[in-house]
């Protein structure tokens, strides 16, 4: 997969609807694309799994993790004015909400704008709306409004899809659909081999919720090893916390983590000359790793992250080449160790 193909998923992937709990459009194109390397790619319990390599039961047995929802909005109400209330699904900042472009997900698609008062009227230092304030205007009145939305719709912002200067790529959703992308471009140089080890894909639901997907995926797969594939904080790189955009993944070192898988992953990124860089953290990890790691009887269990900036909006930037050395790492972890 060369880069100009892994935009194109990039894009294609970004651009799929699916908030935690309603993933159903993102499942079936990741099914779709899965199934080109795993012909028993299926959607089991809102998960998309899919497995390739050696189906021997006692071969290693590899998981490779992403979640596949993102962040977003859920009706609430219609008021009798006409204006959509909303709570929020996931983590979200609510200082960037005002004049944002929203796509309210009914029996069909309607857009509308979340309200703010204009600088002229607004006195003083206004404050952050509390998410119970927060009105998304359509333009319809109410009647209206209720033939095509109804409460529990999800609600999802609209943002730039595609590539900035200096290979960066930002969209929403990146968080965590370049992890998806990344565990697709490493399916795509190992797919073919002769690998030692049996692996499972999993593109898990509600991460951003609950991370139910990871905790009932990982039991019905029952891996050895558990790889979470995500996106961590993108900085300077000068705190342990922060990666630097173009350095390569960020392999996790913590408590919670396995520390000789971390190793392992360590000297396969310098042997294979794959750009990489630490990720320190003092306890759980915010990903689906803490819930791999204490499943069944405990899995080993590694973090794999890239960079991103402005995380839980709707422009979110990595840079691509990230992505790709991502992939390559999986790729030759999967290659390598494995048959050693």
């Amino acid at each position: 997969m060369n880069k100009k193909e892994l935009k194109k998923l990039m894009t294609v992937l970004c651009q799929e609807n699916g908030i935690s709990g309603d993933e159903s459009d993102i499942s079936k194109t990741a099914r779709k694309k899965l199934k080109k390397y795993c012909p028993d790619a299926r959607i089991e319990n809102g998960n998309v799994i899919g497995s390739l390599g050696n189906q021997n039961p006692n071969a290693w047995h590899v998981l490779l993790d992403a979640h596949m929802d993102k962040v977003g909005l859920i009706v609430t109400s219609i008021t009798d004015d006409g204006f959509v209330t909303v709570g929020n699904v996931g983590g979200l900042d609510r200082r960037w909400f005002p004049a944002q472009r929203v796509c309210i997900h009914g029996t069909k698609s309607i857009y509308g704008i979340i309200s703010t008062l204009p600088p002229h009227l607004a006195s003083g230092e206004e404050k952050v709306q509390k998410i119970e304030q927060v009105r998304i205007d359509t333009g319809y009145d109410a009647e209206s409004l209720r033939e095509f939305v109804s409460i529990g719709d999800s609600v999802t912002f609209c943002g730039y899809t595609g590539e900035l200067a200096g290979g960066r790529f930002s969209s929403p959703a990146l968080d965590d659909r370049s992890g998806m992308a990344a565990i697709f471009y490493a399916l795509d140089e190992i797919w073919q081999e002769d690998l030692d080890c049996k692996v499972t894909v999993l593109f898990s639901n509600r991460e951003e919720v609950n991370g139910c997907g990871a905790k009932t995926g990982c039991f019905s797969i029952n891996p050895d090893i558990a790889l979470a594939v995500d996106v961590s904080f993108a900085g300077d790189g000068k705190l342990c916390k922060t990666g630097k955009a173009g350095e390569g993944a960020m392999i996790g070192f913590s408590p919670s983590l396995d520390r000789g898988l971390s190793q392992e992953l360590v000297a396969h990124a310098i042997h294979e000359k794959i750009p990489y860089q630490y990720e320190v953290m003092n306890g759980r990890t915010g990903t689906n790793a803490d819930d791999f790691a204490v499943c069944r009887d405990g899995v080993e269990t590694c973090t794999v992250s890239i960079p991103l900036y402005y995380m839980h909006t709707p422009v979110e930037v990595v840079d691509v080449n990230d992505v790709k050395n991502t992939g390559k790492l999986l790729a030759a972890f999967l290659k390598g160790i494995l048959n050693d």
